[in-house]
């Protein structure tokens, strides 16, 4: 049997970034993953070629319709679906060859395979045995399915094979109007395919502000993309996607439909009855301040257990995991996690909306800046939506906010540097912002906060 100072269980970006930050502070560290590949659903079949399609597919709408006010000529422009994929491939291939090289230069043992517990400090992969004072499980989630209308991969499909459809549909129905679904259903949009999205809820992008979504709907709308709220769907056969809002009976043709409903924790096969460790009632893994489970020596980051089930939060739980384990102090703020959908324009938001924030009884201030009156948004035709700061009303702290408009994920950083220190409006209002630059919607958002902006009325 071998033995290691830390196994972790699933190579994702919770737990490889665990056992790298574990290596470094001198552990000996195994690493289990399933895949033949490391960087688990991110890098393999999520967040990675998603973004790498959503890219590709940019450049085929810019030289579509916008190359010509540029003064740039351009002859047919088509689309060769099978090169668009490959780049998507090697995108993914290079990402996860440089995880795999990583782990071999930190001396971590990478074993491929299932994993089961056989004891709280030892697993099984396979004829197998592994023990460890320490066991991570970073093993991820899975697409909801729903029980109506099951996944067939061909026809009713879930994101793992939407990014790799062989040809464009002709109508693509998108069921739930969350990130993974507006940023595929965007995708196939943009190449040809008519999608209408399918959403249970009164809005879509349901935790960002009324004004946030309702800007962001119709700038979505303008691209082609149908939208469908409040509409619960009731089943799929004969080519139609069928659903009901109240008493209306609605119908949708569909070559495909892309069931985009949410995630679910992902710990099939752990035999964690065996070990004792408990479940919440969305069958999360149950865990203390500090990640661990009721079993002794196991831990659990990610998406099993409760949060927002986002790569960037799974890094920070297994960063501060391997800390805790290593005897150092080990530090996540889930108040700030950021959140980000990838369309164009793309939406991004941090801590408390202005909407939340009123439910709540907060006293605040709002202020918000038009990139349309940005000198750099203007220049690349990048002037659709605007940044909001809520603060607090009496204090002037940050409390969040929210970004509609291109490299909202980008721009979405600084505000949460600021608030990770305390930071107010005025400490942000009064940061330097290199000119010409889009970050400079974010500083007089910040001022306008006081009425202060002055870029604006």
């Amino acid at each position: 049997m071998d033995s290691f100072d830390l196994i972790v269980i699933g190579a994702g970006p919770g737990g490889y970034v665990c056992a790298f930050r574990a290596a470094q502070l001198g552990l000996k560290v195994a690493l289990v993953e399933k895949r033949p590949t490391l960087g688990g659903t991110c890098l393999n079949v999520g967040c990675i070629p998603s973004k790498a399609l959503l890219h590709s597919s940019e450049h085929l709408v810019w030289a579509k319709h916008h190359a010509a006010e540029h003064g740039i000529k351009l002859g047919a422009v088509e689309l060769d679906l099978a090169a668009f994929l490959k780049r998507k491939d090697d995108v993914v291939t290079k990402l996860v060859g440089g995880v795999s090289q990583l782990a071999k230069a930190r001396k971590i043992t990478v074993v491929t395979g299932a994993a089961s517990f056989v004891s709280a400090g030892q697993i099984a992969v396979g004829d197998q045995r592994l023990a460890a004072k320490n066991i991570v499980i970073a093993t991820g989630s899975a697409p909801v399915e729903l029980p109506f209308m099951k996944f067939d991969g061909k026809t009713v499909v879930s994101s793992d094979h939407a990014i790799a459809f062989d040809s464009v549909p002709k109508k693509l129905v998108v069921v739930g109007g969350g990130a993974i679904g507006l940023e595929l259903g965007s995708v196939w949009a943009r190449l040809g395919s008519d999608v209408t999205v399918v959403e249970f809820l009164p809005k879509i992008a349901a935790s960002y502000d009324d004004d946030i979504v309702r800007n962001f709907t119709r700038l979505l709308q303008k691209q082609g993309l149908k939208i469908e709220v409040g509409a619960k769907v009731t089943g799929f056969a004969n080519g139609v996607l069928t659903a009901e809002r109240g008493a209306e009976k609605l119908s949708f043709p569909a070559d495909k439909v892309l069931v985009s409903v949410g995630r679910r924790p992902f710990a099939d096969g752990l035999g964690l009855e065996k070990i004792g460790v408990q479940l919440d009632d969305k069958k999360r893994i149950k865990v203390d301040a500090h990640l661990r489970t009721n079993a002794p020596g196991v831990w659990a980051v990610g998406d099993v257990v409760a949060g927002p089930m986002l790569a960037h939060k799974a890094e920070e739980d297994g960063v501060a995991v391997a800390e805790w384990i290593a005897g150092k102090a080990g530090h996540v703020n889930w108040d700030l996690v950021p959140a980000i959908v990838y369309t164009s324009p793309e939406v991004a938001s941090v801590g408390l909306g202005e909407d939340a924030a009123k439910a709540a009884g907060r006293a605040v201030n709002v202020g918000k800046f038009n990139f349309a009156a940005n000198g750099r948004a203007i220049s690349a035709g990048a002037t659709d939506g605007y940044v909001k700061i809520i603060a607090d009303a009496k204090t002037d702290k940050i409390l969040g906010a929210q970004i509609l408009g291109h490299n909202a994920g980008e721009l979405i950083s600084e505000v949460v540097a600021h608030m990770e220190y305390g930071g107010s409006a005025e400490d942000l209002a009064r940061t330097i912002h290199a000119h010409p630059t889009m970050s400079e919607s974010v500083k007089e958002a910040a001022l306008a906060v006081s009425k202060s902006a002055l870029h604006s009325l």
